[in-house]
């Protein structure tokens, strides 16, 4: 069964719309925890405008399961992965004007500059995977880099209707996935992901590690984050049981 990396930004996101203290994204870290996460998530973004500094390092002080900090390729933020240590580094694009993350990063056109922060922090020990589009290109630029692990952008599977269009976008995702497993990549995938349309992701063969926020944070609004969590944990084990 796929680890269950819950993304709490959005959790930040409402504190910082009144910026005061509350709701704290590391207490619902805990709760997350509780809930049966498998792994915390945060995208410390260039403007700060949800996860900030202090919640980085102290989710890193009481985070027992492991960390992932999602983080574009520019060296101010690889500085701060270097200092904070998370159990891994997802390198992601971003751009001010998204509301979102729109795409995945796209490794061949920024291979340079890709190379670097992941060479620095593979010199500082830290796993590093690359959120990327679900391309054997991108998937094989990545292997390239030399990274642990691959997370496949999930959005246009989550946009498209059912039927043939969500069809042709799974299909997507299942080729960048046997690609990366053949690889000797770890499989990951995240992006727009939902108690509805989990299920095939979760099914695709070597899949490891799905990271989920918007869904379960909406769900937590209304029956608080322990549940939140533990459904959408019985989802993907149902899923995958099939």
């Amino acid at each position: 069964m796929p680890r269950l990396g819950v993304n709490i930004d959005h959790v930040a996101t409402i504190r910082q719309a009144r910026r005061g203290r509350e709701p704290d994204p590391v207490w619902a870290a805990v709760l997350a925890e509780l809930g049966g996460a498998d792994g915390i998530t945060v995208h410390l973004r260039e403007d700060r405008r949800h996860i900030q500094d202090r919640d980085v390092r102290v989710l890193r002080e009481t985070v027992r399961c492991r960390l992932n900090l999602e983080a574009a390729i520019e060296p101010e933020m690889v500085r701060l992965a270097l200092t904070t240590r998370p159990d891994q580094v997802t390198f992601v694009p971003e751009r001010r004007q998204e509301v979102t993350t729109e795409g995945g990063l796209d490794v061949l056109a920024e291979q340079v500059r890709a190379a670097e922060a992941v060479t620095r922090c593979h010199e500082a020990g830290l796993s590093v995977s690359m959120f990327i589009d679900p391309s054997i290109e991108q998937v094989e630029a990545s292997a390239r880099l030399g990274v642990a692990a691959v997370e496949l952008h999930t959005g246009r599977y989550a946009d498209a209707s059912e039927g043939a269009d969500r069809a042709r976008e799974l299909e997507a995702l299942a080729i960048a996935s046997k690609r990366a497993v053949a690889l000797g990549l770890a499989l990951h995938a995240g992006h727009g992901l939902n108690y509805e349309n989990v299920g095939a992701v979760a099914r695709l063969p070597g899949m490891a590690e799905l990271n989920i926020g918007h869904s379960i944070v909406s769900r937590a609004v209304m029956v608080g984050m322990e549940r939140a969590v533990q459904e959408m944990k019985a989802a993907i084990l149902v899923a995958v049981a099939r």
